[in-house]
């Protein structure tokens, strides 16, 4: 069973190793802030010991979500996303054309960008 929480600086670490683990360009300081201000929510195993997806706001703004390679496709990025919008009024994502299928999902509108290959979405 996977748990969805706020994330804390303690784990500062784990969330960073998640995000980098996804070839995510990620900022350990910018992420440390938004720790602070509850702006990173974390996956946990069920002994709410490890780290198996985290996410990162900017805002409404989803700015990474990651999920541990041996857990993908388990429901971790979903809960993660579902977890942010209960926080959020509305959620904003960029993302990779490959992930459209995940976002579209997920239930958000979706759209070109100038960008090639790039799209950007939002849900209400």
């Amino acid at each position: 069973m996977t748990a969805v929480r706020e994330a804390t600086v303690p784990e500062l670490s784990d969330v960073m190793n998640v995000l980098d683990g996804a070839v995510l360009a990620a900022d350990a300081a910018t992420v440390r802030e938004r720790i602070t201000d509850d702006d990173v929510l974390v996956a946990v195993s069920g002994d709410g010991e490890r780290a198996l997806g985290a996410l990162v706001l900017d805002g409404d703004h989803v700015d990474a979500v990651a999920v541990r390679r041996r857990r993908r496709g388990q429901g971790i990025g979903t809960a993660l996303v579902e977890a942010a919008s209960e926080r959020r009024e509305r959620l904003t994502a960029e993302f990779d054309d490959d992930l459209r299928p995940f976002y579209d999902g997920l239930g958000f509108d979706v759209a070109e960008t100038d960008e090639p290959g790039r799209l950007w979405g939002e849900r209400r």
